[in-house]
């Protein structure tokens, strides 16, 4: 191993490995929310290990928190998943991974992961490749972990709210879209979506508020789009 290739590959691991944990954790509360909005231990570790996408977790089991059916829940959490296509599309050519890698990489598609991989893209493709991985393998063994000590706990505890674990969800949602927002626009269309959703709660089922409100961004791409356009 050259002495080149240490110094850039111990920061990004410290890194990935340091992403790892600090997201890792958040399993914790996923596992404990999980159990209390209906689902079995199993069915929270499970999720976890096929879906492991933390957004649409949440997603998912606040709208069956909240009452709502697993319908809606789905839709909301395909809707936070639809940005890991995004991310595929642009880690295909750096990660170059075909048949079974190809695969198991999808499944490491996550934001941290891409995070941390472009984030070292200035240091090469090995680089980037050793960020995603290092970063996905640790989140991905971390969050299931957590997940499970979450769940047994929640089963044990009783009402995770009563710990104040329930802000684990709001929170999520907020540390996933505020590093989105810049400028005055963006901080508005989230304003106008929020008053959607807000306005919707008395008088729509939960889970839908949150899928009325994701056609507001839509919305705004396609005037945006249409302004463009030559007259």
């Amino acid at each position: 191993m050259s002495t080149e290739w240490t110094a850039v590959r111990a920061p990004v691991l410290r890194t990935a490995l340091s992403v790892g944990v600090a997201t890792g954790l958040y399993g914790v509360s996923f596992g404990a929310l999980a159990t209390a909005s209906g689902l079995t231990v199993t069915q929270a570790c499970a999720l976890s290990v096929l879906a492991f996408t933390g957004g649409s977790q949440f997603a998912l089991i606040g709208v069956l928190g909240a009452g709502g059916n697993a319908m809606s829940g789905t839709g909301s959490a395909l809707l936070l998943g639809a940005r890991n296509l995004l991310y595929g599309a642009r880690m295909a050519a750096p990660l170059g991974l075909s048949g079974v890698r190809r695969v198991v990489g999808a499944q490491l598609v996550i934001d941290e992961s891409v995070a941390v991989a472009l984030g070292a893209e200035e240091r090469g493709v090995r680089a980037t490749r050793l960020g995603f991985w290092a970063t996905g393998v640790a989140v991905f063994v971390l969050w299931n972990l957590t997940t499970l000590v979450g769940a047994l706990a929640g089963t044990a505890i009783g009402d995770p709210r009563d710990y104040g674990l329930d802000a684990a969800v709001p929170a999520a949602f907020l540390a996933l879209v505020a590093p989105r927002l810049r400028g005055g626009p963006a901080w508005l269309t989230a304003a106008v979506a929020l008053v959607v959703a807000l306005a919707l709660v008395p008088v729509v089922p939960a889970g839908v508020p949150v899928l009325v409100a994701a056609l507001v961004p839509v919305a705004v791409v396609l005037v945006q789009r249409r302004q463009g356009e030559p007259g």
